[in-house]
């Protein structure tokens, strides 16, 4: 049986699910509206689309390293309890091991693409997890790093906050136990930048100017208070650029002197090329109900 675009259309409306998954469910259907929606039931698709307006605030930072490249991925849910199941952590290393076989360039690249054997989308995958899940889930970042030499990972707390380095050395028992202690700092003091030539001018000028407000109303004259702005800089300086701060675990030397170190002993370069990494949920909006509101809630919804 034919169908028309005004098909595909009105099984969207029906269902709620995307274009592509009402066309191919028709197709599946030989035009059949009502077998079709069967079909998306089925597939979890029609399910999950209607938890789209969910909040997915919860979830895990994950990491994956497969030879040379590195991964470090956000995936998010609904609750916390969601977030610590097993079924949740397959999905995540599924989709990590996506993102390292293939390096797609944005999450609308990743979704799209065929996950590897199977022959449907990432983003298929997904919903057919929201629909055995029951939540929500929706990937929200990823980084990708090939390896200059070693790439070191760091998780904190099942999830919460996760850390990627890529080295430019060799991998051996000492650069290994340098990276995982700069893992563990940058989780530590979250440093906004790698050092001082990644931060922009605008930045520098626009904490000079406030810097110098401050000092003048302290009532410092102009000759001693670019001085005392100067020493700020500085400070500004070993505060957020990775290689100037002190070192987490020793406030005697900067994680610069601490690569410096490393490089002399194993005799030969060390140096990080690049960092990231994510705290779990940050900047999202979380859901504001109590146990009683969400009971409620539930128990309403299963009386339509």
């Amino acid at each position: 049986m034919a169908f028309t675009a005004k098909d595909v259309m009105t099984l969207r409306e029906q269902t709620g699910a995307g274009m592509m998954d009402c066309k191919r469910a028709l197709v599946d259907a030989d035009g059949d509206m009502d077998k079709a929606a069967d079909l998306l039931r089925e597939r979890g698709i029609a399910k999950a689309a209607k938890k789209a307006s969910r909040i997915a605030a919860e979830g895990i930072v994950s990491a994956y390293v497969e030879g040379d490249t590195g991964v470090l991925l956000e995936v998010n849910c609904e609750s916390d309890f969601v977030a610590k199941g097993d079924k949740f952590h397959e999905l995540v290393t599924e989709i990590a091991k996506q993102i390292a076989a293939i390096k797609p360039a944005s999450v609308e690249e990743l979704l799209a693409s065929t996950l590897a054997g199977t022959d449907k989308t990432v983003e298929l995958y997904v919903q057919e997890q929201i629909a055995v899940i029951g939540e929500k889930i929706s990937v929200r970042r990823f980084t990708v790093f090939e390896g200059a030499g070693l790439v070191e990972t760091y998780i904190h707390m099942g999830g919460t906050l996760g850390v990627m380095l890529n080295f430019e050395c060799a991998a051996n028992e000492t650069t290994k136990a340098l990276a995982h202690d700069v893992a563990l700092h940058v989780a530590f003091a979250k440093p906004r930048y790698l050092n001082a030539s990644e931060v922009s001018e605008e930045t520098v000028a626009k904490e000079k100017e406030i810097l110098t407000k401050e000092v003048m109303n302290e009532g410092k004259p102009a000759a001693i208070a670019e001085k005392i702005v100067m020493g700020k800089i500085k400070k500004f300086y070993e505060e957020n650029c990775l290689l100037d701060q002190k070192f987490v675990k020793d406030d005697k030397v900067t994680i610069a002197q601490l690569i410096s170190e490393a490089s002399k002993k194993v005799g030969a370069p060390v140096a990080i090329k690049e960092y990231c990494f994510y705290v779990m949920g940050e900047g999202l909006e979380k859901k504001n109900e109590d146990l009683s509101a969400e009971v409620a809630k539930q128990v309403e919804s299963m009386k339509k």
